[in-house]
């Protein structure tokens, strides 16, 4: 990717500079997951992905109509969310959508204003302010539907003192593996139907005061067969990013029409997890059998000297660890970052997670974006569905 692609202006301060930001959003509070099995996944997430038992919502504690486990590590909370009966409405997302993220939860001081705000602005509701209590105190929610079916809850968590929500206990477990080194969310990604990219991004601008600061049309993120469009979308202090995908023309099915077939409709795409030691991560995660897509070409990792050097960087790390690993390299004038994409964490081609280290560069691997969609295609292939 040029230097001209990647030279945006990511002062995102200044681009809200003399502005109101109306909605103040303080970083991610949880993403929930509609699973099929949540007691199963909830040990697959520990044992593969190094998450620890946080939370439990269930019979136990009341709860008769789903069950909810909540997982933890580093700033990174999951929750996974299973039926209990066939007479939930959770079951026609399951049917529909089988295990993907339903709720993308965002911290805020004010849930109450927050919901307030976006629905004036043409939100539609999810659910109305609520305040929830224990004798730990309380937290206010309050949702708001995106794109599909997922949802934006707003959290105000800043008179509880709880493991997680009312109706929660404390999740005691034996079995905790060490966790692998993710950190935090850096961002969550988004597919949508054909032309309707521009709409939410107009969405996300009206309704929640983002800025569109980084946009890549087909002409950049296109291979032999297939191609798409994307743009980034990011709140006023930087910490919640949402980049927007819509299919583009290509010869083939790309990856977003796939996506889109299979999870039959829109939502969320993949979540991209931080650590500050990509290569023991990712190395950790192998070993417990995540699976990662098929290694770059010799030749890409032979052109990345070439592509550093063009922004006046060198690379801390051993490349040829990097390529053993599978790990891509990108760069833009703040830095470089390493990545990697998983494939699939289900068996429908939909939801995977993307580990990420930032070691300076505040763009999304644009350089990449031909390397990854060529893996992708490949399993596609594999899958028949290119």
């Amino acid at each position: 990717m040029s230097k001209k692609i990647e030279s945006v202006n990511y002062g995102l301060e200044k681009i809200f500079e003399g502005a109101q930001d109306f909605l103040p959003l303080l970083g991610t509070d949880y993403v929930e997951l509609y699973v099929g099995n949540a007691k199963q996944a909830a040990h697959f997430y520990k044992t593969a992905f190094g998450f620890q038992s946080k939370a439990y919502s269930g019979l136990e504690t009341g709860n008769k109509d789903s069950v909810s486990y909540v997982l933890q590590q580093d700033k990174i909370r999951l929750v996974l969310t299973t039926p209990l009966s066939s007479k939930n409405p959770i079951n026609e997302h399951l049917v529909k959508h089988g295990d993907g993220v339903k709720v993308v939860a965002l911290w805020v001081e004010d849930a109450k204003k927050a919901w307030e705000e976006t629905t004036s602005r043409g939100a539609k509701s999810f659910m109305e302010p609520k305040v929830e209590t224990d004798e730990d105190g309380e937290v206010i929610r309050a949702g708001i539907y995106t794109y599909g079916e997922t949802v934006h809850m707003f959290v105000e968590r800043k008179n509880y003192k709880g493991e997680f929500l009312p109706g929660y206990r404390k999740w005691v477990s034996p079995y905790n593996p060490e966790p692998v080194g993710l950190k935090y969310i850096d961002h969550m990604v988004g597919n949508v139907g054909w032309n309707e990219m521009n709409t939410w991004v107009k969405w996300y601008e009206d309704v929640m005061g983002f800025v569109n600061f980084l946009s890549f049309d087909d002409k950049q993120i296109h291979t032999e067969y297939s191609a798409l469009m994307s743009k980034v979308m990011s709140n006023g202090n930087g910490r919640i990013k949402f980049p927007i995908n819509e299919p583009a023309e290509g010869v083939k099915k790309s990856q977003i029409e796939e996506y889109l077939d299979f999870y039959e409709g829109p939502g969320v795409q993949h979540i991209a997890v931080a650590t500050d030691d990509i290569i023991k991560t990712v190395g950790d995660l192998r070993a417990r059998g995540v699976e990662f897509l098929s290694h770059p070409p010799e030749a890409y990792y032979d052109a990345v000297p070439g592509r550093l050097e063009e922004f006046s960087h060198e690379l801390n790390e051993d490349i040829k660890l990097l390529q053993s690993l599978g790990i891509m390299i990108d760069a833009d004038e703040e830095g470089y970052l390493l990545q990697i994409f998983t494939k699939p964490i289900q068996d429908r081609p939909t939801l995977f997670f993307e580990i990420i280290q930032r070691m300076g560069a505040r763009g999304f691997g644009a350089g990449n974006f031909k390397a990854l969609f060529e893996s992708i295609e490949r399993e596609q292939q594999l899958r028949g569905t290119l």
